[in-house]
């Protein structure tokens, strides 16, 4: 039996930060990755770095036209950028004396006990503290036909297929629309199949219109449901209800966009007694302790929202439990931002305005197309004065309960609104703050002057 003082399943964002802080306060400590494609975590390599990479490369030609070789070429460019991103995080852990790497598929044997086997080989490990960060995988729907391979693609798997010529998204959500945008800009004919009246349905309905404009040429087709996907040597069919009639649609690709889960099946987490919620996720305090003392989850895994920067917040609550005060919490989270990277991004925290009514706020709401902010000339200097800007705020307080930022540098900006909301920064302050001009910022100036 190895002993360590902590090990690290996964290489994700949490999981590497919080090894290499441990190992340099000198623990000793064990990574365990079950891929040596996927050292340094999934965003490095899969998700969030080569994601962004395509869509950088579909944003920076000016024709739309179906283009397979420089889609390829792009794919290319992308790998290398992340097998050097991926070579650069295995060095930081891998470099330090007191970390060991271990490759291999860990489970759980007891509750501080792991074996980690790959192939015929295994080793068996004890741990102090044990860190789970093994993320998520796609979620399957329960449609016939629904299985990974071939022509049907994660988000994952479609980026190393060739560019297909049809495009079929099922599921409108944000990695959909984020997928139909980068796809349709690199020339694919692009469908969305969604079983919601509009595509990001959880947003207010003129934002969803809005963002659902930018996607020119994508086809959406709503209110519809799936009950068979089918492929064959030259294409996918997708059968589907819509107005109580059954259509097809085909194409040369389908990606299922339905979300995704805690990846835990593999742990054996009811051998060492750790609980786990309905869908997976294994069961956490606000401190990210599971119900095995000095077991914690980061990251996907622990069932919060799946964002490479909340999985390294997780990472500074698990460091404060084991080497600070151990007074940090998830409960200190408040005004969480994200963005989908459509061209223009649409960026988002808090409140919608339609969840701000229902929690029962007196609400003044600031809003303004893009094109109509004259106070904002940065868009229209780079060519695209798409979008809309969206904030809600409390009447009572003139605190900002939300916003909806669809523009050039959305995914800055809402950096701005979000440190706003968590230091109650009025609404009145941010109208009246000094901007650099010409920036997308200086947009608070007039938007927030319309309330």
């Amino acid at each position: 039996m190895n002993t360590f003082d902590v090990a690290v399943i996964g290489w994700g964002k949490g999981g590497k930060t919080i090894a290499g802080t441990l190992a340099r306060a000198g623990k000793r400590v064990a990574i365990i990755e079950q891929s040596a494609e996927m050292y340094g975590g999934a965003c490095i390599n899969v998700a969030c770095i080569p994601t962004k990479a395509l869509i950088h490369s579909a944003q920076s030609r000016p024709e739309k036209d179906y283009d397979p070789e420089y889609f390829a070429r792009a794919v290319d460019s992308r790998n290398k950028l992340t097998g050097k991103m991926r070579d650069v995080n295995y060095a930081m852990l891998a470099d330090l004396g007191n970390v060991v790497v271990i490759d291999g598929v860990a489970r759980f044997t007891g509750p501080k006990t792991l074996v980690v086997e790959a192939g015929e080989d295994s080793l068996e490990l004890s741990a102090e503290t044990i860190l789970i960060n093994t993320g998520s995988v796609p979620v399957i729907p329960d449609i016939e036909g629904a299985e990974f391979g071939g022509r049907i693609h994660t988000s994952i798997t479609l980026q190393q297929a060739p560019l297909p010529e049809h495009l079929v998204i099922v599921g409108g959500g944000y990695i959909g629309i984020e997928f139909a945008s980068m796809f349709s800009q690199f020339g694919s004919q692009v469908t969305v199949i969604d079983k919601n009246p509009r595509p990001l349905h959880r947003e207010d309905h003129d934002v969803s219109q809005v963002v659902s404009g930018l996607l020119d040429g994508v086809r959406f087709i709503t209110d519809a449901t799936v009950i068979r996907i089918s492929q064959t040597q030259d294409c996918a069919a997708i059968q589907y209800v819509w107005n109580e009639q059954e259509q097809t649609v085909r194409g040369d690709a389908v990606l299922i966009a339905l979300g995704r889960r805690p990846a835990t099946d593999s742990l054996d987490l009811a051998t060492a007694g750790i609980k786990t919620t309905k869908n997976g996720a294994v069961e956490v305090n606000e401190y990210l302790e599971s119900s095995v003392p000095g077991v914690y989850a980061l990251g996907d895994v622990n069932g919060g929202p799946q964002f490479t920067y909340i999985s390294l917040d997780d990472s500074r609550i698990v460091t404060d439990r084991i080497l600070g005060d151990g007074l940090r919490s998830r409960n200190d989270r408040q005004a969480i931002p994200s963005t989908i990277f459509t061209t223009p991004p649409f960026a988002k925290v808090g409140l919608t305005e339609a969840e701000a009514e229902k929690a029962g706020y007196s609400i003044k709401v600031a809003s303004k197309n893009v094109a109509d902010i004259k106070a904002m000339p940065k868009p229209k200097i780079v060519g695209d004065p798409r979008g809309m800007i969206k904030v809600i705020v409390d009447a009572d307080s003139d605190l900002i309960l939300g916003a909806a930022l669809i523009h050039i540098d959305a995914q800055e900006v809402i950096n701005l609104v979000a440190l706003a909301m968590r230091h109650k920064i009025t609404a009145s302050e941010l109208r009246d703050t000094i901007y650099i001009h010409p920036s997308s910022t200086e947009a608070l100036n007039e938007v927030l002057g319309t309330i």
